[in-house]
């Protein structure tokens, strides 16, 4: 008897927008970060992106994709979305708000859709990684891709 594939909602939404992407399922009790993650998996570390939500000064959430060694920065992600400001979503109110939990959050099929930007760094790349909307998977699809699926945008929101 084989196992049945697990389809994550976020690919779900890929096979319905007929999106290719790989997945990798890994041993995952426990939420790491993306640096650990990608050296579990011996992924380069340019290519492994992480996602934060955040919340603006009007209440409004925000979806920021990123390199996992890389840091948003505040002030560009702010004006980026047309916010004043901009904080991390706390995460106690992580699951409620994207229907994901934390290490298994991915831009792709959250409860609602939230503006979200990739850093345009990864327009250059081929393929990337990211979260497959559950601990212990990640996904490999390109840039382009991940963007047509999350209705996102692509803008400089890292700190140099």
């Amino acid at each position: 008897m084989s196992k049945k594939e697990v389809k994550t909602n976020a690919m779900r939404i890929l096979d319905r927008q007929k999106i290719p992407y790989e997945y990798q399922e890994y041993e995952c009790d426990d939420f790491t970060d993306g640096i650990h993650v990608a050296d579990q998996l011996g992924y380069d570390h340019a290519l492994v992106y992480k996602t934060l939500v955040t919340t603006g000064k009007t209440g409004q959430h925000y979806v920021f994709v990123i390199p996992i060694e890389a840091e948003i920065d505040f002030k560009k992600a702010a004006k980026v979305v047309g916010e004043k400001s901009l904080e991390m979503l706390h995460l106690k109110d992580l699951t409620k708000v994207t229907g994901y939990v934390r290490g298994g959050c991915t831009a792709i099929g959250m409860k609602k859709q939230f503006p979200t930007v990739i850093q345009e760094s990864a327009k250059e790349l081929d393929s990337m990684y990211v979260s497959g909307g559950k601990l212990g998977m990640q996904l490999k699809l390109a840039p382009l891709d991940l963007q047509k699926a999350s209705g996102a945008t692509f803008a400089d929101v890292i700190h140099a």
